[in-house]
């Protein structure tokens, strides 16, 4: 028998796959409620005999779940994953995306590797991972709405904070291939508003275009990120190795003949150190407007530029010389760098004080995209991880 048949003859590896297919079958769209899926695990774990603690946001109509079992006394690990999915649109899908399919190794369906399948692995390695007697405490963690900010995570962040003894690390289950990353980078996202002057577009010079000083603002942003890609800061250990600046969505006019009056765009910085964005940040904003709203208000003094951020999340930093993480690291996975993509762990460090680190199956090269998959093998890999985890839980 080949090595890679060996790898998918897990004992758990059924269950898993089962698990997954029940978990993409739950629409859970950023857009759409999660209560559905949270009951749904909260319903697995209190039958595994967990104390679980479902944490509501401001609308009821989004929760976390956190599952914990073994001792309080002691400092714990986090197992962390996000309910959500981003959207997927059927008639680009060679599948139903809320229907798991099988072809060949890769198992289809949207959230099947951003991150259903850690998921979906942690559901099918709990109760061996429970058995115990464990000599620390796990902390299963799901929470929502991580595809539109990480609004979900801080509230699971300071409830684990306010324990008694809270967790020394927290492990993100985003699909890594499973390989640990030690560093991830954070975001910001801002919306601009411009504000100009329209009427009929025969009489175009005597008006503030909005989209056209948008456009402007948007080379202005694209000539920033070009700097970062020459002078840096550089750190080599990321997937791309500098910051990075782009506009992301735009809407603006109204016909054809009428000069536009407003425009909007939202525009993203992800960066390595987080305090440093908010500074180049404020310094675009102040090379933006000190070029362009002098023009603008020749023309009219009610021409402006709004900015709104719309979300942040910070960047996660370097946990390996952590306590935990350094009693651990005999039997982690090699380690696969820093990664430009966003994850929790940076809220779990800012507003939990636990050090994080990133450590799931499948790619992130399949996440957001039509078909996405997970190959079966990062699944069996991820629940020999747990089983290697389990045992050190009960010697640790």
């Amino acid at each position: 028998m080949s090595a890679s048949a060996q790898r998918q003859d897990h004992p758990r590896l059924a269950s898993a796959v089962s698990y997954l297919d029940e978990l993409i079958g739950f629409d859970t769209t950023s857009a759409n409620s999660n209560l559905d899926i949270i009951a749904y695990l909260k319903r697995y774990f209190d039958e595994l005999g967990m104390e679980t603690t479902v944490l509501y946001d401001t609308s009821g109509e989004k929760a976390n779940l956190i599952a914990r079992i073994g001792p309080k006394d002691v400092p714990g690990i986090v197992l962390s994953g996000h309910t959500d999915v981003v959207p997927a649109n059927p008639d680009r899908w060679s599948s139903a995306p809320f229907d798991m399919e099988q072809r060949g190794s890769r198992l289809y369906g949207r959230g099947s590797c951003d991150m259903k399948g850690f998921a979906a692995c942690v559901m099918a390695a709990a109760p061996a991972l429970i058995q115990g007697p464990l000599k620390r405490p796990f902390y299963f963690c799901f929470s929502h709405d991580e595809e539109v900010g990480c609004l979900g995570a801080p509230a699971i962040a300071k409830h684990l904070a306010e324990l008694e003894v809270p967790p020394g690390l927290a492990i993100i289950g985003e699909p890594s291939e499973m390989h640990l990353i030690n560093g991830q980078k954070g975001k910001i996202a801002m919306q601009v508003t411009v504000r100009g002057e329209g009427g009929h577009s025969s009489f175009s010079p005597q008006h503030v275009n909005a989209v056209e000083y948008a456009s402007r603002i948007i080379a202005m942003i694209s000539d920033r990120s070009r700097r970062y890609e020459r002078e840096g800061p550089f750190d080599h250990d990321f997937s791309v190795p500098h910051a990075t600046a782009l506009a992301t969505l735009i809407n603006g006019g109204v016909a054809t003949n009428v000069t536009p009056d407003t425009c909007e765009f939202v525009f993203e910085l992800r960066s390595i150190d987080q305090q440093a964005a908010w500074v180049d940040m404020q310094a675009l904003i102040d090379e933006v407007e000190a070029t362009l709203l002098p023009e603008m208000r020749q023309v009219s003094s009610a021409a402006g530029i709004e900015w709104q951020e719309r979300f942040s999340y910070p960047a996660m930093d370097d946990a390996t010389g952590s306590e935990l993480f350094q009693r651990l690291e005999p039997i982690l996975p090699p380690r696969g760098g820093k990664v430009s993509y966003g994850s929790e762990g940076g809220v779990f460090e800012i507003d939990g004080g636990i050090p994080s680190v990133i450590i799931g199956p499948g790619s992130i090269r399949q996440a957001h995209k039509p078909d996405e998959f997970i190959e079966i093998d990062q699944l069996t890999q991820c629940l020999e991880f747990f089983d290697t985890l389990g045992d050190w839980m009960t010697r640790g």
